[in-house]
């Protein structure tokens, strides 16, 4: 039987919406801030000679060029000031987080509340600068290297560092502020933006393609499936869930005494959600994106890189797949699914799992449950976002809306339409109370005083 949250939740309409002030002005500020984002994309590095680097990207946009451009929504391949991306900020988070579970100094900042939230993403945001630094070094050189740049030398060097390092920077205060005072994830709001704006251009190059003969009409249809059966599996896999039996004892309550009952603890099938994959992507792009526009002057070393872990390449597929099994087990356990935190919230609560005893019991069985779990999430991951790039290392199909992606745009647009449904159930529940407030005061205004005799 649906519970009453539910029931609300169902009953929802566009009146509702539209009563819903605090909702309607988040989505006016994160539509505004994305806005603001994909104007960046179109204000260009100075240095850059636009013609040179139109027809360089005409060339790497059948390779791996495709790829970089749908990451970055368009940014990279006309080298706008946030060709970068919001990569640098992901990487750095990661190290952070790596950091935090293996430095004791890190952990013990990590229990003190909100300061020590406020101090692992500072240095979160310095990593963040650190990073972005070396990356927009290395891609002026990959410019130059690639004769891309109409004035070469140190003052282009400077140039194009403080304006990619800036573009970062800006990109990472515009997912902080949406993730604060608008709705959804601000990071992945970026990215997903940044996706779905390339995707139109992709499909009118794939069908022209196909229109040119290029591509036979059965590999265009095949692909086309393809894309629909693995949004319908992402969506399923996200939404399923393994429910651990929670039961409470019978309790007091000042005089009355309330009969205990049962209920569940929702475990997702994947608790990392798309984290995993963009952590993983990160850190295969950024060889790629070097390289990509040094062209021909390519060193020994990252040419023997790209031979091994270029795309569709064996060591490339292996890697990927480890990066994403692993951040998968590490993003549960330290932050989207802490066992501890979960076991003492029930042992606060007086409730307890059937047969197994409260404390570090409690924290033994979920791991248990939650590695299990997560063979099959992070399996689910991992085919999603490899078979894709199987598919179009061996049968050559020039389509970049793959495994990754795909998931980055599920998840991303489930995430943000179930916080859209908490903001109205939160304003309906508001409804709710403020009438029978009022119920209860028109009462007593309409109640006469007791006569004095």
């Amino acid at each position: 039987m649906a519970s009453a949250a539910e029931q609300m939740a169902a009953n929802m309409s566009w009146g509702a919406f539209g009563k819903a002030t605090e909702l309607r002005q988040r989505i006016l500020f994160t539509l505004g801030l994305l806005i603001v984002y994909r104007l960046g994309t179109f204000i260009p590095v100075p240095g850059i000679d636009g013609a040179e680097l139109q027809r360089f990207m005409q060339e790497a946009a059948t390779g791996i060029g495709g790829i970089l451009s749908m990451f970055t929504g368009g940014a990279l391949s006309r080298m706008g000031i946030f060709a970068l991306g919001i990569m640098p900020y992901i990487s750095a988070s990661i190290i952070v987080q790596l950091l935090t579970a293996m430095v004791p100094k890190l952990e013990q900042l990590k229990k003190e509340g909100e300061q020590g939230r406020k101090k692992i993403n500072q240095y979160t945001r310095y990593g963040t600068v650190f990073l972005a630094t070396l990356q927009a070094y290395g891609l002026a050189v990959s410019l130059e290297a690639g004769n891309l740049v109409t004035d070469p030398g140190m003052f282009f060097r400077i140039a194009c560092v403080i304006t990619l390092v800036g573009g970062t920077m800006f990109l990472m205060w515009l997912g902080e502020q949406i993730t604060a005072r608008g709705i959804g994830n601000g990071i992945s709001l970026i990215i997903f933006v940044g996706i779905i704006a390339e995707v139109p251009a992709a499909l009118a190059q794939f069908f022209s393609q196909g229109r040119s003969g290029a591509i036979s009409p059965a590999v265009i249809v095949g692909v086309i499936l393809m894309v629909i059966v693995t949004i319908a599996f992402v969506v399923f896999m996200e939404r399923a869930l393994r429910k651990i039996t929670i039961q409470y004892p019978r309790r007091q309550v000042g005089m009355k005494m309330y009969d205990g009952g049962n209920s569940h603890l929702p475990v997702k099938v994947n608790p990392a959600g798309v984290i995993p994959a963009i952590f993983a992507s990160s850190l295969l792009l950024l060889p790629t994106t070097l390289a990509t526009f040094s062209g021909s002057q390519t060193g020994p070393v990252m040419s023997t890189i790209l031979a091994y872990f270029g795309p569709g390449q064996p060591l490339y597929l292996l890697f990927f797949t480890s990066m994403i099994v692993f951040f998968t087990y590490f993003y549960t356990a330290n932050v989207s699914f802490k066992t501890e935190d979960v076991a003492e919230n029930l042992k606060n609560q007086n409730g307890f799992i059937p047969g197994i005893r409260p404390g570090q019991k409690t924290v033994e069985y979920l791991d248990y449950v939650v590695a299990r779990i997560l063979v099959l999430g992070s399996g689910y991951l991992a085919l999603v976002c490899l078979l894709p790039e199987i598919l179009r290392s061996e049968l050559a199909i020039p389509f970049y809306f793959g495994g990754t992606s795909v998931l980055i745009v599920v998840s991303v647009t489930m995430d943000t339409i179930q916080q859209v449904q908490s903001h109205l159930l939160a304003h309906q529940y508001e409804g709710l109370i403020e009438k029978s407030q009022l119920r209860g005061k028109s009462k007593k205004k309409g109640r006469r005083a007791p006569s004095r005799r």
